[in-house]
């Protein structure tokens, strides 16, 4: 995996981006992660044309406000206004979660691996970041098999089989990823 990131200039910019805006432990991860591995692995390419966001995860528990979370994007985008970002406080997480998905309410997390941990599919459980020696750090807390196998699986931690079903009819892995393999919810 860590070869696919650093052949991907426009993802090394990103990181860079990240790094730069001096955003509290911040990280890139789910979907982008994912749509390089597998359309490079599983699909026709990787185009960032087709990136739908960049999730940048930080955790900052000194402002669980959600203004936090929009100034973190902005911030991004001043440094870098062509990509589509998206910052979260994943430390304020448990304070919208319910409301946001219909579910019961969620424990705080107590990191940024906690927080990858809980996202939707098992493959999309990782975030990466780079140093500022230029090294690339990788959270996988729940592994990378997923991720390197090609395998599109819920992650039950917190995501109900319901919001998995719509996810999965939503992203429609198995037509952008056609050798994907799908583990129905």
């Amino acid at each position: 995996m860590a070869e696919l990131i650093v052949s991907c200039p426009w993802l090394l910019d990103l990181l860079t981006t990240v790094r730069e805006a001096g955003l509290p432990d911040a990280w890139i991860g789910a979907g982008v992660v994912r749509d390089l591995v597998w359309g490079q692995r599983y699909g026709a390419g990787f185009n960032p044309q087709d990136v739908r966001d960049v999730d940048v995860v930080f955790f900052d528990a000194n402002d669980l406000t959600a203004g936090n979370d929009v100034a973190a994007t902005e911030l991004l985008r001043r440094h870098d206004s062509a990509d589509p970002w998206q910052a979260t406080n994943q430390a304020a997480v448990h304070i919208w979660y319910e409301s946001e998905f219909g579910t019961g309410p969620v424990d705080a997390l107590r990191s940024v691996a906690d927080a990858v941990a809980t996202w939707p599919e098992t493959a999309t459980c990782v975030a990466v970041r780079l140093d500022s020696a230029e090294t690339l750090h990788v959270c996988a807390p729940l592994g990378l098999d997923d991720l390197l196998d090609g395998v599109w699986r819920r992650n039950p931690r917190r995501i109900t089989v319901e919001l998995s079903r719509a996810r999965l009819s939503r992203r429609d892995p198995s037509t952008r990823w056609p050798q994907v393999k799908v583990v129905p919810p």
